[in-house]
């Protein structure tokens, strides 16, 4: 009876979308360029941890695993925290609002704290797709003349690259999930939007029904255009 009656508690009850649709335009707007901005950041130091994996000095070995072992170890609502109250704790940033919802304030340290996490698991991606190209490629490389460095950067990594992309774009769309959790400090993306509705109407389920059919109405789609890349992908290599 509860879910099907459109009283406060009821599954089905938007009564609050024309008041509060910009909520979830904004919300969903925030999350995106949260994600994508997170990913992006996290890819050059994810690149770089991976190579470090992969060197023949022990040390440099230790401080990469170390790093990747710590952050796919600990929540990351903690390391938000700890980015969000101990960093920018001390980095003070400017309170400016750029398009008129997103405060620079609070977006940076939130780019920085999913950057960091996501770097952790993109660096395992970038090292298997390095392990993926063929061995016979690098001493190609070396017996042309060309460094170590030289074959990773010139032939090696470009192959690397191509292997992973896909993975790459399934990390974007956790990414878009994980963000979420930048609603427990005030950032206005989507999941913020719904409990702000939440609170104010009272109405406790329809706005977390909505954002969850938004993330899926985004999700879903991406998943399924990432397989058939894949597919693609996997055609033209047996070509």
């Amino acid at each position: 009876m509860g879910i099907f009656h459109f009283g406060t508690t009821s599954f089905f009850n938007f009564s609050f979308l024309p008041r509060y649709l910009s909520f979830f335009v904004k919300g969903i707007e925030y999350t995106l360029l949260l994600s994508v901005t997170a990913v992006a950041v996290a890819v050059f130091p994810a690149l770089l941890l991976a190579i470090m994996r992969l060197s023949k000095n022990r040390l440099i070995r230790s401080i990469s695993g170390a790093y990747i072992a710590v952050f796919r170890s600990t929540p990351l609502m903690v390391q938000l925290s700890l980015v969000y109250f101990g960093i920018f704790g001390v980095i003070r940033l400017p309170a400016v609002t750029l398009f008129g919802f997103i405060n620079i304030s609070m977006f940076i340290p939130g780019v920085v704290a999913l950057a960091l996490n996501s770097a952790a698991y993109v660096a395992e991606i970038f090292r298997a797709g390095i392990l993926a190209v063929d061995i016979g490629q690098t001493e190609a490389a070396r017996s042309l003349g060309l460094s170590s460095w030289q074959s990773m950067s010139d032939v090696v990594l470009p192959q690397a690259i191509k292997n992973v992309l896909p993975a790459l774009a399934n990390e974007l769309i956790t990414m878009v999930k994980e963000s979420s959790i930048c609603s427990t400090l005030g950032m206005m993306e989507l999941m913020w939007g719904a409990k702000t509705v939440a609170s104010t109407t009272y109405i406790t389920l329809g706005p977390y029904v909505l954002a969850a059919l938004i993330y899926f109405a985004v999700n879903f789609p991406a998943s399924k255009g990432i397989e058939a890349i894949e597919r693609r992908m996997r055609r033209g290599d047996k070509k």
